[in-house]
């Protein structure tokens, strides 16, 4: 491993980019350096890309390492190579994530959360439903048994559901589906699910956006998929001490895993021995049709 003082440069997709400070503490208690940092993200490249194309990139970047000062960004730094692809979006010019050289720069400028949008940059069609599960405390028992009941339900509504961590504390589960539905039709769709599984389990869930109003609830976020919103793309690592990431799942894994099980460390031989389980969220072969829920709750009205 080079010094600290020593710059790497190195060709990537034939584009030739300076890795500096490399040996930068980044994740100082889980011993993750810049260079640790890039080749976690070379090793999960495949799937990483896989998702993030085309997607809109809002990056937090963490100059110092996860302990110092941070910030998000939206738009692509002037100073960025002029072949990093980009889109502009309501008066935002966001960088896209489309191949490895993009990330490689990226991760140099410490980028350590990688934020996408739910809908690709040049069309504003949702692309799944998505479901954010957020425990109101540390203990991960009430997110297992909250996406079991919500996987109970969506099996007898026959759509398929792929769950990953979220990197921090809670579970993100995927429902892929037909891209010709209107957000303001996927939120009808999620708020019906959540409100049933609330008023079923009272004791458990809660619908409330405010913290300070959900006592030990756990809060179901069927709100933030939207246009121009975004959530953590799946295997970006998190700016939390571990140095974890937000990993794909197998639903028989659920009852047996902790968020804190896939780090940096960890994720590149479990994507090995698993592969991408997240390949059947954009498999086109797998999307799911919602008509029928929405035609139940067109005759509710």
């Amino acid at each position: 491993m080079p010094t600290l003082a020593t710059d790497l440069t190195v060709t990537v997709e034939g584009k030739e980019l300076t890795i500096t400070n490399p040996s930068k503490m980044l994740w100082p208690e889980a011993n993750v350096t810049k260079w640790d940092y890039i080749r976690y993200l070379l090793d999960v490249a495949t799937p990483f890309l896989a998702y993030t194309k085309d997607r809109l990139l809002t990056v937090i970047r963490y100059p110092h390492g996860i302990g110092d000062k941070h910030f998000y960004q939206k738009n692509l730094p002037d100073y960025a190579p002029d072949w990093i692809a980009s889109k502009r979006w309501e008066n935002t010019v966001f960088p896209l994530c489309n191949d490895v050289a993009t990330m490689v720069w990226m991760a140099n400028q410490a980028a350590l959360e990688w934020h996408v949008s739910f809908h690709l940059a040049q069309d504003e069609t949702p692309t799944e439903l998505v479901f954010d599960l957020d425990p109101s405390t540390p203990d991960f028992e009430p997110v297992v048994e909250t996406a079991l009941l919500l996987k109970e339900l969506l099996d007898e509504l026959q759509l398929p559901v792929v769950p990953k961590t979220s990197g921090a504390t809670g579970l993100q589960l995927y429902i892929p589906i037909e891209k010709r539905y209107t957000f303001e039709e996927t939120r009808s769709v999620g708020h019906f699910l959540a409100t049933y599984l609330a008023e079923k389990r009272p004791d458990l869930i809660t619908l409330e956006r405010l913290v300070k109003n959900r006592g030990t609830k756990l809060y179901i976020d069927y709100l933030q998929p939207w246009r121009g919103k975004t959530l953590t793309a799946p295997y970006s690592t998190r700016a939390r001490k571990e140095a974890t990431v937000s990993a794909p799942l197998l639903w028989e894994e659920l009852p047996h895993i902790h968020p804190t099980d896939f780090t940096v460390h960890t994720l590149p031989s479990r994507l090995k021995q698993k592969g991408d389980l997240f390949q059947a969220v954009h498999d086109p072969n797998r999307r799911a049709s919602l008509d029928s829920i929405l035609l139940f709750l067109q005759k509710k009205k």
